[in-house]
C-alpha cells in the first residue's frame, strides 16, 4: 500500500494537515485541495489512487463532485471515501448511492482513517493470477480488473466489481448480508448491512437488463448468483 497517492479535499487547512501527517506516517503520498474545482484539476492531472472528500465544500459540494467523478470514465474507477460531520443514515446512504466507496463521520481518529483507507484500497486492487470467469456473455477478468458484457466494457465501481467477483466464484449459494459484508468488505471494517442493498442495486444496474437477473434476492436470507430462474 505504501507509496500510493491520496488526495485530501477539505476546505479546513488544519484538518488537511492532520490527515496528511497521519497518512504520510503510514507511507502514503498526499495531495491537497481546498475546493472541488482545485480537486478536479488535480484529479485529472495526477489521478490519485484514492480521494478523501469532505461532504461540505464551498461552491460545488463534495457530494456533487463525487457524482461528477463517478460519471466520468476517466475518473470513475478512483475510490472515494466521504468525510462528513453528518452522521444520519440517510446522508450516508446518499453518499454511497452517488458512488462513494465508504464514509467516515467526523470526528475520527487518524488510526481509524488509515485502517478504512487501507481496506478500500485493498478492495479496489486487482486480484492477480486467476483465470477469467465467464457466465454466458458476462466476462470478468481478475488480471486486467475488467468486466465485459457481450464483448462491451461494463462500467461499475470497485465495490461492485468485488461483489460480482465473489458472486461469480460462489455461484448457486445464498448468502446473508452479513456474510457478504465479511467476504466482500472484510470483517475488520464496520459497514451497515443496508449498504449491501445499495451496492446490489448498483451492480444490477451495471449488469443491465440482460444479466441483472443473475443476482437474485432470496427472501428472508439475502442474495445469490444463479443462472437458474
Amino acid at each position: 500500500m505504501a507509496g500510493r497517492s491520496i488526495l485530501i479535499v477539505d476546505d479546513e487547512a488544519p484538518i488537511r494537515e492532520m490527515i496528511a501527517v497521519a497518512l504520510e506516517m503510514a507511507g502514503y503520498d498526499c495531495l491537497e485541495a481546498e475546493n472541488s474545482q482545485q480537486a478536479h484539476a488535480i484529479i485529472v492531472d495526477r489521478k490519485p489512487d484514492l480521494i478523501l472528500l469532505d461532504w461540505m465544500l464551498p461552491g460545488t459540494s463534495g457530494i456533487e463532485l463525487a457524482r461528477r467523478l463517478k460519471r466520468d470514465e476517466l475518473t470513475g474507477d478512483i475510490p472515494i471515501i466521504m468525510l462528513t460531520a453528518k452522521g444520519e443514515e440517510d446522508n450516508k446512504i446518499q453518499g454511497l448511492e452517488v458512488g462513494a466507496d465508504d464514509y467516515i463521520t467526523k470526528p475520527f481518529s487518524p488510526r481509524e482513517l488509515v485502517a478504512r483507507l487501507k481496506a478500500v484500497l485493498r478492495r479496489a486492487g486487482p486480484t492477480d493470477g486467476e483465470a477469467p470467469i465467464e457466465v454466458g456473455g458476462l466476462l470478468l477478468d481478475p488480471i486486467s480488473h475488467r468486466v465485459t458484457i457481450d464483448g462491451k466494457p461494463a462500467e461499475m465501481g470497485p465495490t461492485e466489481y468485488r461483489l460480482l467477483q465473489f458472486f461469480m466464484t460462489h455461484q448457486e449459494r445464498a448468502y446473508t448480508r452479513g456474510q457478504l459484508l465479511d467476504q466482500v468488505w472484510g470483517g475488520n471494517v464496520y459497514v451497515e448491512e443496508r449498504t449491501v442493498d445499495v451496492h446490489i442495486r448498483r451492480l444490477r444496474k451495471a449488469l443491465g437488463d440482460a444479466y441483472e437477473n443473475l443476482v437474485q434476492t432470496v427472501r428472508g436470507t439475502g442474495y445469490r448468483f444463479s443462472t437458474k430462474a
